[in-house]
């Protein structure tokens, strides 16, 4: 099973207001593990960013006027993700900037429903926590997953965030220490070390002594006795012979 998990930042709220991707951040999972395949491209947006979009992500024009156009990726990105599931939180607002950029290239275009399947984790975590607040963030915390170096919103940063939510929401598999990952040697050898330290653990069998089983059993006598004789904790009295 290939999956990846997709983060975007962009210069405001609405596509439909012309507003586009500055930047794209993804990881692929294998078999709900990291493969160390990343995904990343900052964009230029051919357009001004919105003042409260900038404070969120920290992305000025001046850095991106520099950068490809989603254009000149968009080949890369297609490869990348093609036949995968997308893992996006709060997937209708990245599917809906990624259908608009996509739809302003010349043909043939390609919709992103064609290309993959998408769960949306923002949904995934309303049902699985309903009534709770379920933002990234909070998600963290909830699922004890280390966000401290989240100062500003970062597409590939949110992602590797992201991916620890996933996969302790959906198997209790957290704490993947995904962005330590990383290729070559170096993260060759951080997944060696984690691999040796999955080490096998026996767990001790203690069992109760005499006099432990003396006391439980003059304990339930007593909740016996307050329950007229039906306690749910000891086996029922066999039937008197007929």
């Amino acid at each position: 099973m290939r999956q990846i998990i997709l983060d975007t930042e962009t210069t405001g709220l609405e596509p439909a207001q012309g507003h586009r991707i500055i930047e794209i951040g993804a990881i692929e999972l294998v078999n709900r593990r990291p493969t160390g395949r990343t995904f990343q491209k900052y964009l230029n947006p051919e357009r001004a960013i919105d003042a409260g979009a900038q404070a969120v992500h920290g992305l000025t024009a001046e850095f991106l006027q520099d950068q490809p156009t989603f254009a000149a990726v968009a080949d890369e990105l297609v490869a990348f993700i093609r036949g995968a599931e997308l893992i996006i939180h709060n997937a209708p607002f990245d599917v809906g900037f990624l259908e608009h950029e996509f739809g302003r290239l010349p043909a043939p275009q390609h919709l992103l429903t064609d290309l993959c399947t998408v769960l949306d984790t923002l949904a995934l975590a309303r049902q699985l926590h309903p009534g709770q607040r379920n933002s990234l963030d909070a998600l963290c915390k909830r699922y004890g997953v280390d966000n401290s170096n989240r100062e500003l919103h970062g597409a590939l940063l949110d992602a590797r965030i992201l991916a620890d939510v996933y996969l302790a929401m959906t198997g209790g598999q957290a704490a993947l220490t995904l962005l330590a990952e990383g290729g070559g040697e170096a993260g060759d050898e951080r997944r060696r070390s984690a691999r040796r330290a999955k080490v096998a653990v026996e767990i001790p069998i203690v069992r109760a002594a005499g006099e432990e089983l003396a006391l439980h059993e003059a304990m339930l006598e007593r909740i016996a006795k307050a329950a007229r004789g039906k306690c749910l904790f000891r086996d029922p009295p066999p039937a008197a012979a007929g």
